[in-house]
């Protein structure tokens, strides 16, 4: 008898968890694996991070908070979002969970009924798909060409609005693509939208800090989005904090309101020691940030020059994130020693067995024919990593 719901049944198995358990088996067996697969910072987190939270320890906060977060850390979330972004929020209006990805199923769980639509540009993010399913949505998949820089454009927003459409997820920058909408393109959006009253905007700004063109713009800045936007961020990209588990959601009060009443039933508040970390976060130098940022784009022209010599990949040069996603379509149906690449998810896996490399297929991302592999580790690792992508691919023929 099976006892498992249809609710998980029907849910996908995130393909990046996958490809790092598939990676720590082959390290365990003594292969030297280099991982390209997983989307978290190789930094350690800040020292003055670190020692907030030890202060917090010893200063015994130790015992359950509010279900929204500390007080004081919503008042710092507020500050950054009005000191960084221009956007003014009351600490009733900030919710703090698990993580950033608890917070977007939080938002979706918390305003989507059954059937009700909800446009996702693609590639994107592993979970988006299977969050809206969870809460009985239904994804509407617009494809972001390569040819525009993996974003729609306002024609292919407006053609994706039907009566049912109750949300769009935005990504900005993007994971797995690495691309940034600028202004003018989310204006164009926004302007798409005005009109629609009740289509929500949720807003995944994780990776806002590590951009490489002078800084993003979020869409609850242009008129009359604020009120319609659920702007969901973190700690755990820009200050390389992914284990304390440190997201937040700022919204409408009412949606506030909902999330809080929702999580209060199955988390309650995060972690007391992270969030008081998260705070000296916030509200502490950004040095740290920037410094990392600057990482990150070395890193990316580096990786961009080195994956211009693999053959049969075609590359779009990412302005924020962490992530290289080329098209692969040209390997397919090349052999090696009596492998055929016959899809995406088959070149990853010669690359994980031949290369000794890990990356993820990019039909994870709604993408097939891609590939995504993180920069996100040193340069020597992309210099080896891609040195050992570019030989085994020459051997495709």
């Amino acid at each position: 008898m099976n006892h498992i719901s249809q609710r998980v049944e029907n849910l996908s198995a995130s393909a990046t968890l996958v490809m790092l358990q598939k990676t720590n088996e082959l390290r365990a067996a003594g292969v030297d694996i280099i991982g390209m697969s997983a989307g978290e910072p190789d930094f350690d987190t800040p020292d003055f991070i670190k020692e907030a939270a030890k202060k917090a320890i010893d200063d015994n906060f130790s015992r359950y908070t509010a279900v929204a977060g500390y007080e004081s850390l919503r008042r710092a979330v507020c500050d950054k979002l009005r000191s960084e972004n221009g956007l003014e929020y009351k600490p009733s209006q900030i919710v703090v969970g698990n993580g950033a990805k608890q917070e977007l199923a939080n938002a979706l769980l918390a305003t989507v009924n059954p059937g009700d639509e909800v446009i996702i540009p693609v590639p994107a993010w592993v979970s988006y798909v299977e969050m809206v399913k969870l809460a009985e949505g239904v994804p509407v998949l617009v494809e972001a060409s390569p040819e525009n820089d993996f974003k729609i454009t306002p024609a292919q927003l407006e053609a994706a609005i039907t009566p049912k459409s109750r949300m769009i997820m935005l990504n900005s920058p993007c994971n797995p693509t690495g691309s940034v909408y600028s202004a003018d393109e989310l204006e164009a959006l926004a302007r798409v939208l005005e009109p629609h009253s009740p289509i929500l905007i949720l807003s995944d700004e994780i990776y806002e800090h590590i951009n490489f063109v002078g800084g993003v713009k979020s869409i609850a800045s242009f008129p009359g989005m604020m009120e319609r936007t659920i702007l969901v961020n973190g700690v755990s990209k820009a200050y390389a904090m992914t284990g304390w588990r440190i997201g937040y959601l700022a919204a409408p009060e009412p949606i506030a309101k909902a999330v809080t009443k929702l999580q209060g039933q199955y988390t309650s508040g995060a972690s007391s020691i992270a969030q008081k970390a998260a705070e000296a976060a916030y509200t502490g130098s950004q040095q740290c940030v920037e410094d990392m940022r600057r990482a990150f784009e070395r890193r990316r022209d580096l990786i961009c020059g080195l994956a211009a010599e693999v053959p049969g990949w075609k590359v779009n040069r990412p302005q924020g994130a962490f992530y290289l996603f080329p098209d692969v379509k040209a390997l397919i149906g090349k052999s090696c020693d009596g492998k055929t690449i016959t899809s995406s998810a088959d070149y990853v896996m010669y690359l994980l067995e031949e290369a000794h490399v890990a990356c993820v297929d990019g039909a994870a991302f709604c993408a097939d024919g891609f590939i995504r592999l993180s920069y996100a580790t040193s340069d020597d690792n992309i210099r080896e990593a891609m040195r050992r992508i570019r030989e085994a691919t020459s051997r495709l023929k």
